[in-house]
C-alpha cells in the first residue's frame, strides 16, 4: 500500500490535478511501474482518507472510475484488487438508435466528440424492431462499462432494460419506466406537438386543410396523432390523417405535416416541380430539425429538441457518472415553408 500511498503524494503538488485526477493517476502509474500487480489489494477507503484528508466521495468517485475502465475491481467487504495491468485500457460504450437519419447523425456526433479519444464508441441500430432490440441487447449484456439507448416503445422492453445495471444505462430520445433510479435525456411529444400546432394556428388557418401523415406501425410517436387530433378539434381546423403521401398529389392550399423525411422530400420536390410557391401556395411542417431543413427552400418550419445538445449531455452523464432526468424542450423554429 505504500507504494500506492507514495504515487498519489508525487502528484499531489501539481495544481492542475484535482484531488480525483490524482488518485486515479497516482494507482495508473504504481500499476505502470510495477509496483503493485493483478491480484493485489488497495487501499481503503478510510486508508485514503486517514493517509491524505480526501473527501470520501472523491475516494469512491475515482475508484468507481477505475472499475468502470475494468482496471481494477471491487469484492464485497475484501476491498478493492488490481484486475489488469494494462492501464490503457479504456472505456467501452455502447449506443443504441432507431437509426442514421440526419438528426440522429448530429446526435451521435456531438455524442462521440464529447466523449473524446480514450473512449471506444460501438453503435448499433434497432430500426424500431423489437426482436433486434432484444438480439442486440442480449449480444452486448456484460461487454461495456455504460449503454446509451434510445428505446423502443413496446411492452417487452421494460423488461430488457432491467438487464443491464441501472448505473450503467442512459435512455436517450424516448423514455420508457424501467426504475426511478435509471438516468434519462428524452423528449416528449404530446404536449410539445399540440403547443407547435397550436402556434402555427393563424398560419394553418390561412389555408384550406392540413394533411398529416401518419404510419401506425412505424417508429412515429402515437402522441404527435393524438395532439394532431386534439388541435384540430380544439382550433375548429379541418384536417385530415393520412398513412402516406402519394408522390404527385401535392396541392395548393394545402398544409403538409409529415415526420417521415423521405416523405418530406417527395413533397418538396412534387411542389417545385409544379410552380407551386413554398409558404404562399403550400405549407409544409416538419418534426426533427436538422442543418439541411435550416437551407433548403429557405428554410422547413419544424419543432424539434436540439439532438446536437442531447448527444452532449449524454457523453457529460457517461464520463462523470452523474445522475440525471431530464426532459429537454421541444423548440419551434418558424421559416420560410409556413
Amino acid at each position: 500500500m505504500n507504494f500506492i500511498f507514495q504515487k498519489i503524494r508525487e502528484l499531489t503538488e501539481i495544481n492542475s490535478l484535482s484531488k480525483n485526477e490524482q488518485l486515479i493517476q497516482g494507482i495508473l502509474n504504481a500499476i505502470d511501474e510495477k509496483l503493485v500487480s493483478k491480484g493485489e489489494i488497495l487501499p481503503s477507503v478510510n486508508a485514503m482518507i486517514k493517509e491524505f484528508g480526501f473527501a470520501r466521495e472523491t475516494i469512491a468517485k475515482a475508484y468507481k472510475e477505475l472499475i468502470n475502465r475494468g482496471i481494477i475491481k471491487s469484492t464485497n467487504r475484501l476491498g478493492y484488487f488490481v484486475a489488469i495491468e494494462d492501464t490503457e485500457q479504456i472505456l467501452k460504450v455502447a449506443l443504441v438508435l432507431f437509426n442514421f437519419d440526419v438528426f440522429q447523425e448530429d446526435l451521435y456526433r456531438n455524442f462521440k466528440e464529447g466523449l473524446g479519444e480514450n473512449v471506444h464508441l460501438d453503435i448499433f441500430f434497432h430500426h424500431n424492431n423489437i426482436e433486434t432490440f432484444e438480439s442486440i441487447l442480449s449480444n452486448m449484456k456484460g461487454k461495456y462499462g455504460m449503454y446509451v439507448i434510445a428505446p423502443i416503445p413496446h411492452p417487452k422492453t421494460t423488461e430488457l432494460l432491467k438487464s443491464i445495471p441501472t448505473n450503467r444505462l442512459l435512455m436517450i430520445d424516448r423514455y420508457v419506466p424501467v426504475d426511478e433510479e435509471v438516468s434519462y435525456i428524452v423528449q416528449e411529444f404530446e404536449e410539445p406537438a399540440y403547443q407547435a400546432f397550436a402556434s402555427l394556428s393563424e398560419r394553418i388557418k390561412a389555408f384550406e386543410e392540413i394533411i398529416f401523415f401518419f404510419k401506425p406501425s412505424s417508429a412515429e410517436p402515437i402522441d404527435i396523432l393524438k395532439a394532431f387530433k386534439r388541435f384540430l378539434k380544439d382550433f375548429e381546423v379541418k384536417g385530415t390523417v393520412k398513412t402516406t403521401y402519394v408522390p404527385g398529389s401535392v396541392k395548393a392550399g394545402k398544409v403538409y405535416f409529415t415526420i417521415n423525411n423521405s416523405e418530406l422530400w417527395v413533397i418538396i420536390k412534387d411542389t417545385i416541380a409544379k410552380n407551386l410557391q413554398l409558404g404562399k401556395d403550400v405549407g409544409i411542417l416538419s418534426h426533427n430539425d436538422d442543418t439541411v431543413k435550416e437551407i433548403v427552400c429557405n428554410g422547413i418550419t419544424t419543432f424539434s429538441v436540439d439532438f446536437g445538445e442531447m448527444g452532449k449531455k449524454a457523453a457529460g452523464f457517461v464520463l462523470d457518472r452523474q445522475k440525471i432526468q431530464e426532459v429537454m424542450p421541444t423548440l419551434l423554429l418558424r421559416r420560410n415553408s409556413l
